[in-house]
């Protein structure tokens, strides 16, 4: 059901069962999944495609262009995948060329109100972003991380995998896979117990990979701990994870207890 005043565009693609609320406005190049719910006052336009089931909740802007003073209108992409909760003044822009022209978010993640995913992001599935939490452009947020209230992600920082940042933190380098940080500036404060038991994996190998912790960060030396980890742990996957993360190429350091 389409509000009579909404603004649809005639050229949108819009699927069955979606509904869109008043004075909602969508643009020519959008696509809409079926099932999804667009409420008042929403402004959806460049190319964008979004999934089935998703509800976005009024005052959001979804798809305008990209804050970036390199963007000349070029011809980029925004993908939003399904069953996710987009709510009140959301922001979440398309990619740019620079950065592969492409912003892609997953499926069933929670973006609270205010919070912004800029230009040439990579959000996951299951992500939750809490109360005004920005991601500057390029940055890459693996499935099941959550952003506390306040923080602000640097662009081109990664977060982790099943990573959960405090509130009120600057993150300013990368959440290695099952980490959490906080502080004003991020700093490593051990490993996401709660999300890694929440997950069901089995004590034993929440041990390992703690015992592996352990190991990679007992200094600040992190390629020689790497060089030197225990043969016990190389076998285990959620070591292997996080090891793999921390030997990637990567624009920003990583996050550790030494972080200042």
């Amino acid at each position: 059901m389409i509000d009579k005043t909404a603004i649809v565009n005639s050229n949108a693609k819009i699927s069955k069962n979606v509904k869109i609320g008043p004075y909602s406005v969508i643009g020519p190049h959008v696509e809409i999944g079926e099932g999804t719910i667009v409420q008042s006052h929403v402004n959806i336009t460049g190319r964008t495609k979004i999934g089935k089931n998703n509800i976005i909740y009024p005052f959001a802007s979804i798809g305008n262009d990209p804050q970036d003073l390199k963007f000349q209108g070029e011809e980029t992409k925004l993908e939003i995948g399904k069953n996710n909760k987009i709510r009140e003044y959301v922001t979440i822009n398309p990619g740019t060329k620079g950065g592969g022209g492409l912003t892609k978010v997953g499926n069933n993640c929670l973006f609270m109100v205010s919070a912004h995913i800029a230009h040439d992001c990579f959000v996951g599935d299951n992500v939750i972003l809490a109360n005004n939490v920005p991601l500057g452009g390029h940055a890459h947020i693996d499935d099941n991380a959550i952003i506390g209230g306040n923080s602000a992600v640097q662009q081109f920082t990664r977060v982790g995998k099943s990573a959960m940042v405090g509130g009120m933190c600057g993150v300013v380098r990368d959440i290695i896979p099952y980490g959490i940080a906080h502080g004003n500036r991020s700093v490593l404060h051990g490993l996401n117990l709660i999300g890694l038991r929440r997950k069901n994996i089995p004590n034993k190998e929440i041990m390992t990979l703690s015992n592996a912790y352990k190991e990679i960060f007992k200094n600040e030396n992190l390629t020689e701990n790497l060089s030197n980890l225990s043969n016990k742990f190389k076998n285990n996957e959620l070591v292997i994870e996080v090891t793999r993360f921390i030997e990637m190429d990567k624009k920003r350091p990583i996050c550790t207890p030494f972080s200042k």
